[in-house]
């Protein structure tokens, strides 16, 4: 296999304090799966990437206990989109039966779209959004 070397914005990396428990987070929330997982030999934690496998683009969950930084407070976080409006509420649904701390859905039309705001595990914020064209308007710079 031939190796290349990355351009671009590769990845985001967020600590956890339980790297199977955000994994699995991820997996529910945003559609994502591990593609990489090893145990750092200099501290002992694990590391996981994982992706949603459309681009060339992971998140890095780096075992770190405590947590008390990342993507939290009002504006930080990590933003998916999914399929319809529809599917915003079902995920935010889902949340709030599990009791995890959910903000929205607010819906603040063109270019934002639909959005809410599900904290994972640790209270890292990840939206999830319809109506959002982060890819067409970046398309329309190239």
């Amino acid at each position: 296999m031939e190796r290349r070397n990355d351009l671009g914005v590769t990845h985001v990396a967020l600590p956890v304090i339980d790297v199977d428990r955000s994994a699995e987070f991820y997996a529910r929330y945003a559609g994502m799966q591990v593609v990489h997982r090893r145990v750092d030999a200099a501290t002992g934690h694990v590391v996981a990437w994982i992706s949603d496998l459309t681009r060339p683009f992971v998140v890095v969950l780096l075992q770190a206990p405590p947590v008390s930084d990342g993507l939290k407070g009002l504006w930080s976080h990590l933003g998916i989109g999914v399929a319809s409006r529809e599917e915003v509420d079902r995920l935010v649904a889902e949340a709030t039966a599990e009791g995890r701390t959910v903000f929205g859905p607010h819906d603040y039309g063109y270019p934002v779209g639909y959005w809410a705001y599900i904290a994972d595990p640790d209270g890292h914020n990840l939206e999830v959004s319809f109506g959002q064209e982060v890819g067409f308007t970046v398309e329309q710079q190239r």
